[in-house]
């Protein structure tokens, strides 16, 4: 049972994300070069990159010398920015998102219990950075043994 479902788009965005942060310290990044490090499609990447902008998350920059790059620092963009941006709400069910979208919402026993988990969530994906990520991803290959 899957309480939650995260979408292509939202894995492949937090994956260009998580990437960006990696090459935080260069300049712009081009499109292609981030989908060829993880192995997705351009084209893909090209659809998931005006949310993300229009967001204020990513920054970009035309022209031969252009890309993208993140459009705050990596410890002030976290996962739940950026799965808002391609998954829209964390509520499970649709009446604990939109007050009044059901007549029993007043008076339902349950929908505190949706809210809560919603917020639990949510709470849970905003505590985590891509500066979290990256550093956890290199402590992870710091502590990998190789004969």
């Amino acid at each position: 049972m899957s309480l939650i479902k995260i979408t292509t788009k939202g894995r492949y965005a937090l994956r260009m994300m998580v990437d960006l942060a990696e090459q935080e310290s260069r300049n712009y990044i081009s499109l292609k070069d981030v989908a060829g490090r993880q192995d997705i499609s351009k084209k893909y990447l090209e659809q998931i990159v005006p949310a993300l902008t229009q967001a204020g998350l990513l920054s970009t920059v035309r022209g031969p010398t252009g890309g993208y790059r993140l459009a705050r620092p990596s410890e002030d963009i976290t996962v739940g920015d950026i799965l808002r941006v391609t998954e829209g709400s964390f509520t499970h069910v649709s009446c604990a998102d939109v007050p009044g979208s059901c007549e029993r919402s007043g008076s339902c026993p349950t929908i505190t219990i949706w809210q809560g988990l919603s917020e639990v969530v949510g709470r849970y994906l905003d505590g985590i950075t891509l500066r979290n990520i990256v550093e956890h991803q290199k402590e992870s290959y710091t502590n990998t043994w190789v004969i």
